[in-house]
């Protein structure tokens, strides 16, 4: 089988290594030249998971980076720490992203994929229902077909090639409308009860700091708010710097943390809205990473998609190139997997935001996200374990390669994440209670028949017979 990637991020990297590691004819596409710069530094254990399947770990360990246990967290009157190295045994790291997106894109060349870059695919062409033909134009002007391909997966990020773009069925969430500022400092500190190499994500009345080391002794720090918010600060400051500035300096945590320390211009502005298409794949094609969905970096979860949609969309098209699996079937995987990840973390995500949560309200939410109401209660109160293991990401993939996928089609485990999700929906919503998943096959039962296995090789392994 051959695939067209577009996209060479880490979704389109990592899935084009997966694949032809597979065995598959894999070219891929990319409208950048790298390196390139990228927001998304904080990297959750769940990365390192996949990245061990394509044989990359070791050459980020060795490169140098920032090696990341855990984190902690001041929301509200609340703190607490999140360890997962101590917790699971596993590392993850904090990144320069235009030096991790090179490493990865120069591993899935040096894995057989053909990689081509200053290439944007502009328009999709369909036949049957099925993607035939890729318009493109390059960096000198001129315009090329790409046609040769079986299936495809576009991974183009927020541009959304075709879920944006093609079918125009990109939803935007509504509660979730935010704006992130950020710059880099050198001398700054973390809380001193930081795990090592850790992040510190600190909470303010119309939003959030993240601080996050890098290596080179920089410091990453950025804060989101509102975009009305961040509007009315705006007009109050001549510039992006000078706001910047200001906000660090309103928070007696962070002031604390950058006192002394030297602040290196530049800030950055990126508008965080959230979103989520309709369909994540069908006949022919699958849509990882930013290009399907999108969520508020709080919990640094982009990078977790994005890799968990890539390995799970290459175990889905390895598995139908070996005959093991029919296409729909894969994709109903797939499409079931996917939207499982991002809606919990949705979840989540939106219960923090609404503030009339404690952090034990936080990990029990946590606990029945997971299906797992008993192992958070421990003696001394209720436990992070949960928490941790979402926004590590490692719950995704445990249930992928177990498959859990009927765990969260248990009624009542439903009904409770439709409950939560009714109470954070914003007042100017409209649509269905749960918008999240509208479209998505959570009750759909026949999504258990696989699970995600990587040994002895990458694909989609059946764990019962298929109902009639």
């Amino acid at each position: 089988m051959k695939v067209l990637v577009i996209g060479g991020g880490p979704a389109g990297s990592t899935a084009a290594t997966a694949m032809a590691q597979a065995g598959l004819d894999v070219q891929l596409i990319e409208s950048a030249h790298f390196p390139r710069y990228h927001v998304g530094e904080s990297l959750t254990p769940s990365c390192r998971v996949v990245l061990d399947v394509i044989g990359v770990s070791k050459i980020l360990d060795d490169y140098g980076f920032v090696k990341k246990n855990g984190g902690v967290i001041h929301w509200d009157d609340d703190q607490w720490t999140f360890d997962w190295h101590m917790q699971s045994g596993v590392q993850s790291w904090q990144v320069d992203r235009s030096e991790f997106d090179t490493l990865l894109l120069e591993h899935a060349r040096q894995n057989g994929v053909s990689v081509t870059t200053g290439v944007t695919g502009r328009s999709v062409q369909f036949a049957d229902g099925r993607p035939v033909a890729v318009e493109c134009f390059r960096d000198d002007g001129e315009s090329s077909t790409v046609d040769d391909f079986d299936f495809l997966i576009d991974a183009t990020g927020r541009n959304g090639l075709l879920s944006a773009r093609h079918f125009g069925n990109r939803e935007p969430l509504s509660n979730l409308r935010n704006v992130g500022v950020w710059g880099y400092w050198t001398g700054a500190r973390l809380l001193p009860e930081t795990p090592t190499g850790g992040i510190n994500i600190i909470s303010s009345p119309e939003g959030w700091y993240w601080v996050i080391p890098m290596a080179g002794g920089r410091m990453s720090i950025g804060y989101v708010t509102t975009k009305d918010a961040f509007a009315r600060d705006r007009r109050e400051h001549p510039s992006s710097d000078e706001l910047y500035r200001h906000l660090v300096a309103v928070s007696p945590t962070v002031a604390g943390l950058t006192a002394g320390a030297e602040f290196l211009g530049g800030t950055r502005v990126e508008t965080d809205y959230s979103y989520i298409a309709d369909q994540f794949c069908g006949p022919g094609y699958a849509i990882v990473g930013d290009a399907a969905c999108f969520l508020d970096p709080l919990l640094s979860t982009g990078v977790h998609l994005a890799l968990y949609s890539a390995l799970t969309a290459a175990a889905c098209v390895a598995s139908m190139d070996r005959g093991e699996v029919s296409e729909t079937e894969a994709l109903r995987f797939f499409e079931f997997a996917y939207r499982r990840a991002y809606m919990r973390l949705f979840a989540l995500v939106s219960i923090m935001y609404e503030r009339y949560l404690g952090k034990d309200g936080f990990f029990l939410t946590s606990d029945r996200l997971i299906g797992d109401e008993q192992s958070g209660k421990a003696e001394e109160g209720v436990s992070s374990r949960s928490f941790a293991e979402i926004i590590g990401g490692l719950s995704d993939l445990r249930e992928a390669a177990h498959s859990s996928t009927r765990v969260i089609t248990d009624q009542l485990r439903v009904e409770a994440v439709r409950a939560q999700m009714r109470s954070v929906r914003a007042p100017d919503s409209v649509g269905p209670d749960f918008t999240p998943v509208r479209g998505n096959p959570l009750s759909d039962a026949e999504s258990a028949d696989y699970r995600l296995v990587t040994s002895p090789q990458l694909g989609l392994e059946r764990v019962r017979e298929a109902r009639p």
